[in-house]
C-alpha cells in the first residue's frame, strides 16, 4: 500500500501543481488514499520531496533527483553486501540474508517495485516474498543479478 501511494505521490506532483500538504492530501483522497497529515509528512520526508520555483513565482513540490539517485545506489549497495542466497518454491521465493540485514534489503526489493512481486514480509535474516506463480522464476533470475558482487 506504501509503494502504491509513494507511487500516487510522484504521478500527482509530476501532473499538478501541489504547494502545500494539504492540497498533496486532497489528491491523494481523489486517488482514493485517505491519509493522515503525520503520513504525507513521512511520504514527503521518504521519497526525499522538495519545493522548486515555478515560472508564476509558486512554490510546489518536485523529486530532489540527485538524491534519489543517490539513495538508489546506496540501498543497491546494500543489497549486494547482504544478500546471501535467493531460492524459491511455487509462488514463495526466500531470500537470505546477513543477520540483521532482511529489513534493509527488503526495503530494496519493495523500492524496486518488481512486478509480480504480491507481497514481502523481513524477519532478521529472511525475506519471504509472496509472487506471481507464472512470474517467480523471472523474479528469481532478476534478484540474483542484482546481488551479484
Amino acid at each position: 500500500m506504501k509503494q502504491k501511494r509513494h507511487n500516487a505521490i510522484l504521478e500527482i506532483i509530476e501532473e499538478a501543481t501541489i504547494e502545500t500538504q494539504e492540497d498533496l492530501g486532497k489528491a491523494l483522497l481523489e486517488h482514493g488514499f485517505k491519509v493522515t497529515q503525520a503520513t504525507i509528512s513521512r511520504d514527503i520526508k521518504e521519497l526525499h520531496l522538495i519545493k522548486v520555483q515555478t515560472e508564476r513565482g509558486v512554490y510546489k513540490y518536485a523529486v530532489n533527483e540527485a538524491s534519489v539517485v543517490l539513495n538508489t545506489q546506496k540501498l543497491l549497495r546494500v543489497f549486494k553486501e547482504t544478500v546471501v542466497s535467493v531460492r524459491g518454491s511455487g509462488n514463495i521465493i526466500v531470500v537470505t540474508t546477513l543477520t540483521g540485514s532482511a529489513n534493509a534489503a527488503a526495503e530494496v526489493i519493495d523500492n524496486l517495485d518488481i512486478d509480480g512481486i504480491i507481497g514481502s514480509i523481513a524477519g532478521d535474516n529472511t525475506i519471504f516474498l509472496a509472487v506471481e506463480t507464472e512470474k517467480a522464476e523471472h523474479i528469481i533470475h532478476h534478484l540474483k543479478q542484482i546481488s551479484k558482487r
